[in-house]
């Protein structure tokens, strides 16, 4: 062994192994993020098309439905973003207890 660590063995980090726990972690967020974004921009699609149709330009009409779509898809993937983030966490934990 060179003394730079192998992705299994001990030793510290290389820069590859960096890279992907890197691209990883923003994978996870746009895998967390991603979902809730997208039913808060459909929602506001949704929204700004009726409120084309009505001509009603009421701010609080395009703001309240959206909040509580994001409110109630966070509720509702909780779960899932939750156990991502836990293995994301406990992969992140194995490779600092290898490091030493």
């Amino acid at each position: 062994m060179d003394g730079r660590g192998s992705e299994y063995g001990a030793g510290p980090m290389n820069e590859a192994e960096i890279i992907d726990i890197t691209r990883e972690a923003i994978l996870l967020t746009i895998r967390i993020a991603g979902p809730v974004m997208l039913i808060g921009l459909v929602t506001g699609l949704i929204i700004a098309l009726i409120q084309a149709l009505t001509q009603i330009q009421e701010m609080t009409l395009a703001f309240v439905p959206k909040i509580i779509t994001i409110f109630l898809a966070i509720f509702l993937l909780l779960p899932m973003m939750a156990q991502a983030l836990i293995a994301f966490t406990e992969k992140i934990a194995d490779k600092i207890v290898g490091i030493s």
